[in-house]
C-alpha cells in the first residue's frame, strides 16, 4: 500500500495552506486609511522562494509567480520526513 493509499480516508479533510509573501509593519492610522485598490509595496518579487505552511508547520517550498494579473505560488518541493 502506498502512502497516498494509506491516508485516502482523510483525503477530503480541509486544511489551510499558508504562503507568506512578506510582512509589513504599518501604523494603525495607515491601516485605517486603506481602501479597496490600495497597493502595499512588498520587498519580494516574482521568482523568489517562499515557505509553504500547513497548520503552522513547514511542509514545502515554492516560488512566487505572476499569471496575468494574479499572484500565485508554484510548488517546487515538499518536505519528506520519512
Amino acid at each position: 500500500m502506498t502512502a497516498l493509499e494509506s491516508i485516502a480516508h482523510i483525503g477530503d479533510v480541509p486544511l489551510t495552506i499558508e504562503a507568506e509573501l512578506d510582512r509589513r509593519v504599518m501604523t494603525v492610522r495607515r491601516i485605517l486609511e486603506l481602501k479597496p485598490g490600495t497597493v502595499i509595496k512588498l520587498s519580494r518579487s516574482a521568482g523568489e522562494n517562499i515557505s509553504l505552511l500547513v497548520g503552522g508547520a513547514l511542509v514545502g517550498s515554492g516560488e512566487i509567480v505572476v499569471l496575468e494579473e494574479i499572484v500565485g505560488v508554484r510548488i517546487t518541493d515538499f518536505n519528506d520526513d520519512d
